[in-house]
């Protein structure tokens, strides 16, 4: 199979319904911002040398195609894999294993303090990024698109906290947000 196909010379794209969309659809945007979160997220899992993140970012990069692919689709499609509630609770449950070894949140924090965390911290905005293009052209009645939208925004807690993890798990220092400083 070759990886080009010419058809999208014209500046238009297939869904994975067949229907043809121009490349600048909000529906491509939505779903092309989740391939890049996935993208940013193997380099962070590249980059992490603990076995049990490495395994929840490779599991978080699959629910992330199967999002990915409910929005390319727009519409149900048989056979298609979906999200469940048990994905956002999975996230949950780690945020929530992680929170409770860390110290408790008092101010808003700057991004920074190793190279790890704030790889999960740009990981963090285009994963908001995503989850505002994606609220933009799901059908918020259709459960698998409302399901999609919340699976983003936990992660985007699990992302942040898991930076803080990560300075914490190698002693470095948060640096606070103090307005006037």
């Amino acid at each position: 199979m070759k990886i080009y196909t010419k058809k999208g010379d014209k500046g238009t794209t297939s869904l994975l319904t067949g229907e043809r969309i121009k490349k600048d659809d909000p529906r491509l945007d939505a779903y092309g911002t989740v391939d890049e979160l996935v993208s940013y997220l193997g380099l962070i899992r590249d980059l992490t040398g603990e076995k049990y993140t490495h395994g929840m970012l490779l599991r978080i990069q699959d629910r992330l195609m199967i999002g990915a692919a409910l929005l390319a689709a727009g519409k149900p499609v048989p056979g298609l894999p979906k999200l469940s509630e048990q994905d956002i609770l999975a996230l949950e449950k780690e945020i929530d294993h992680m929170d409770t070894q860390l110290p408790p949140l008092k101010n808003f924090i700057l991004p920074g303090g190793d190279e790890l965390s704030s790889h999960c911290h740009v990981a963090r905005t285009i994963c908001r990024r995503s989850e505002r293009k994606t609220a933009g052209v799901i059908n918020p009645d259709d459960p698998a698109h409302k399901i999609i939208l919340q699976y983003l925004n936990r992660l985007s807690d699990y992302l942040f906290t898991l930076a803080r993890f990560i300075l914490y798990q190698n002693d470095k220092d948060i640096t606070n947000w103090l307005p006037g400083d």
